[in-house]
């Protein structure tokens, strides 16, 4: 059953994901070779807590860190440890924070120094793939209208679209109804409505779309052990629009890069 919000709840929303953000951008700064996943843990879970916020993934499902950290194959879930990053990875970080009674969830995938340029394009097509479905978060539409505007970007230059895992509304609950696939039918699935406020979140391969899992039980991997990216954005339905609650703003300052990608999703002010 998806939770519709209040206008003073999605503002409540916008809070804990701006801790998200801001946490995001902290870490901008820190990923380099040589850093270990474990210390851009601390530092994301030490500035989550001086934001009056708890880290929303740690003990969630029992997982036990503040962040999932996904280098290179990994595709979602990874476990930070104190191996570090080199010149060329790529680096998922998805963040979760509690602030007010609501979640934030978002990720960004990182390049770590210069990385190859079809690993370049994969990240772009991913995060261009993001706004695609964003684009169609209209109330009246259905879920599956999201999905297939992902699915296409994605596949038409020859990429491989995860099943297994998906994007969901959001909430109270890290995760609430209604489950937000990467791929789908249009017309299809539940239909969208004002006050709704979900994660959407591709994840995208450079080869096949299979996966497979570590025994850690956490860590999901490409099956053909080729790059992955990760993008996530919480968007609420405002007005029949999609109105971004997180922004990678922060990311970009702390990376010195201009990017308007977000204003035609961005209804209110938002102060950097």
């Amino acid at each position: 059953m998806i939770k519709v919000k209040t206008r003073e709840e999605i503002e409540l929303m916008r809070e804990s994901a701006l801790v998200v953000s801001r946490t995001l951008g902290i870490l901008a700064k820190e990923v380099k070779p040589g850093v270990s996943t474990l210390f851009l843990d601390k530092i994301a879970e030490e500035y989550i807590r001086s934001q009056d916020a708890i880290p929303g993934f740690l003990g969630l499902y029992d997982f036990p860190n503040t962040l999932c950290m996904s280098p290179n194959s990994q595709v979602v879930h990874g476990i930070p440890n104190d191996k570090p990053l080199k010149e060329g990875d790529i680096i998922s970080i998805d963040c979760g924070a509690l602030k007010n009674g609501f979640y934030g969830d978002h990720a960004f995938t990182f390049a770590v120094g210069e990385i190859k340029e079809e690993t370049k394009k994969l990240l772009q097509a991913t995060k261009e793939s993001l706004y695609e479905g964003i684009r169609k978060l209209k109330a009246g539409n259905r879920v599956g209208d999201v999905g297939f505007a992902i699915q296409k970007y994605c596949e038409d230059r020859g990429y491989g679209v995860v099943r297994e895992l998906v994007g969901h509304g959001l909430g109270k609950k890290m995760h609430e109804d209604p489950e937000m696939p990467n791929y789908g039918k249009r017309g299809r699935g539940k239909k969208l409505v004002n006050g709704m406020v979900v994660a959407i979140e591709p994840m995208i391969n450079l080869g096949t779309h299979r996966i497979k899992q570590l025994s850690d039980g956490w860590t999901i991997l490409t099956k053909d052990g080729k790059p992955s990216a990760h993008f996530e954005h919480n968007i609420a339905i405002v007005n029949g629009n999609p109105e971004l609650l997180s922004t990678f703003q922060y990311i970009y300052k702390a990376l010195g890069i201009e990017n308007n990608e977000e204003n035609e999703f961005r209804h209110t002010p938002l102060l950097i």
